[in-house]
C-alpha cells in the first residue's frame, strides 16, 4: 500500500492490519510517530496537537478553501496546550490534530467522537481542508486534521495527545441492508429475542431496569472541571443527578443532557461493524446523539450476552415524555474488508464491553 495505490474494488471498513499498512507507507502519518494503541480493531484514534484556537462561531471552510485560509476569520484567540488548558462550557475551539492522511484513491473516511467523548456531553467533530460537512472525508483525501471541540455540559482540561475521536476508513460501502441483516440475525444473534430491524437494528430505552429503579443521569448544569487524563477519579455525585422512574416514564427537561441506557444487549460479530444513528429525526422533542463506533467483537464475551448501548440524550424546546421500551435509535451493520486481528473486548483491555448503564470512564462508579 502507498498513497499511490488504488484501492478500488475494496468493499468495507479496514481493520487493524491494514490501518497499520497504511502508517508504514505513510498514508496516514504525523510528526509524532503513531502509537499502536490508537489502532483499534476497524478505527485510527486520532491526537489533539499542542495549539488550539478559540472560535467566534463553528464554522466550515468550504470547497478550495483551507481550515488555515478561513481562521481569520473566526478566531479569537490562540491557546498552548502543552501544560494543559481548560476548554471552557459553551465555546467553540478548533484544535490541529496531529495525525494527516494522504489516502489512496479508493478509500474514504468518516470520523465520530470515542465513547467517553460523547458520555462527557463534549461535542467533537472533525475539520479537513476543503470540508462542506463535518466528520467526512472524501475519497482519496489528501492534508491536515482538525477537530472542532465544544463543551456543552462540563468544562474540560486537555492535553496534546489527547484522543477525542476517531476515524474509520473503507473502501466502497458495505451496508447491510435489512435482508442481510435479517440472515446475519440469524445465523449470530444480534440481540436476545426478536430483532427490530428497519434500516438497521433498532433498540429502545430501558426505563424499568432489574434489581432497582436507576434509570440514568443528568448532567448537572454548574460542575468543576474535569480533567480528562484522570480515570476513575471524580464522584458522579458532583457531575450528575441520579434519575430513578418507578413507572417506566421519565420526563426530559428542555436543554438537559441525559445518559441512558438501551433495553436490549447487543452483538458485533467479528466480520462487521457498527455504528450508532437516530431512529427518526423527529420522533419527538429530543434528540439521540451519535454515540460513535461499535466495533467488531462488541458485546460478544465468554458468556455472549451483548452488552447495552449507552444513549446520549438531548431534549429541545418542549417537556418530553420518554416512554420503556419506546424506540429511539438504530445501529447500521457493515461489513469489515477483512476480520480484524484483534477483537474488541477480547483482545484488547476496554472500558466498555459487557457494560449496562455506565458513565464515561473519568467518573467513579455511582455508589447511589
Amino acid at each position: 500500500m502507498s498513497g499511490s495505490t488504488s484501492f478500488s474494488g475494496i468493499s468495507g471498513v479496514l481493520p487493524d492490519s491494514a490501518l497499520r499498512q497504511l502508517v508504514e507507507t505513510g498514508a496516514i502519518a504525523a510528526d509524532v510517530p503513531i502509537l499502536d494503541a490508537q489502532i483499534q480493531p476497524a478505527s485510527l484514534d486520532l491526537r489533539l496537537g499542542t495549539q488550539a484556537w478559540r472560535l467566534r462561531a463553528s464554522f466550515l471552510p468550504g470547497r478550495g478553501r483551507s481550515v488555515e485560509s478561513r481562521l481569520p476569520d473566526f478566531e479569537m484567540h490562540r491557546m498552548d496546550l502543552t501544560d494543559g488548558a481548560v476548554l471552557e462550557r459553551g465555546c467553540v475551539y478548533l484544535v490541529p490534530l496531529m495525525e494527516r492522511l494522504s489516502l489512496p484513491a479508493g478509500l474514504s473516511a468518516v470520523a465520530n467522537a470515542k465513547s467517553s467523548t460523547g458520555r462527557l456531553d463534549l461535542l467533537t467533530r472533525l475539520i479537513t481542508d476543503g470540508g462542506t460537512e463535518f466528520d467526512r472525508l472524501p475519497d482519496g483525501y489528501d492534508g491536515p486534521l482538525y477537530a472542532e471541540i465544544c463543551p456543552r455540559s462540563f468544562s474540560v482540561l486537555v492535553r496534546p495527545g489527547m484522543r477525542l475521536n476517531q476515524l474509520r476508513l473503507r473502501g466502497e460501502h458495505a451496508v447491510l441492508d435489512d435482508d442481510s441483516l435479517r440472515a446475519l440475525h440469524d445465523a449470530s444473534p444480534l440481540v436476545e429475542g426478536p430483532a427490530l430491524i428497519d434500516q438497521g437494528l433498532g433498540f429502545s430505552v430501558d426505563l424499568r431496569p432489574e434489581g432497582g429503579s436507576l434509570v440514568g443521569f443528568r448532567a448537572r448544569p454548574h460542575s468543576g472541571v474535569i480533567d480528562l487524563d484522570r480515570i476513575g477519579a471524580y464522584d458522579p455525585r458532583d457531575f450528575w443527578d441520579a434519575l430513578h422512574a418507578s413507572d417506566g416514564r421519565l420526563i426530559l427537561d428542555p436543554g438537559a443532557f441525559y445518559i441512558l441506557v438501551s433495553r436490549e444487549a447487543v452483538a458485533i460479530p467479528g466480520e462487521y461493524a457498527a455504528e450508532m444513528a437516530p431512529y427518526l429525526a423527529m420522533v419527538g422533542e429530543f434528540r439521540v446523539h451519535y454515540a460513535g463506533f461499535f466495533d467488531p467483537g462488541f458485546g460478544i464475551g465468554q458468556q455472549g450476552k451483548g452488552a447495552r448501548g449507552v444513549l446520549e440524550v438531548r431534549c429541545h424546546e418542549a417537556p418530553f415524555a420518554l416512554e420503556h421500551g419506546q424506540v429511539v435509535g438504530r445501529l447500521v451493520y457493515e461489513r469489515m474488508s477483512a476480520r480484524p486481528r484483534r477483537l474488541y473486548g477480547q483482545d484488547i483491555a476496554s472500558n466498555y464491553q459487557g457494560q449496562r448503564l455506565k458513565l464515561a470512564k473519568q467518573f467513579s462508579e455511582y455508589a447511589g
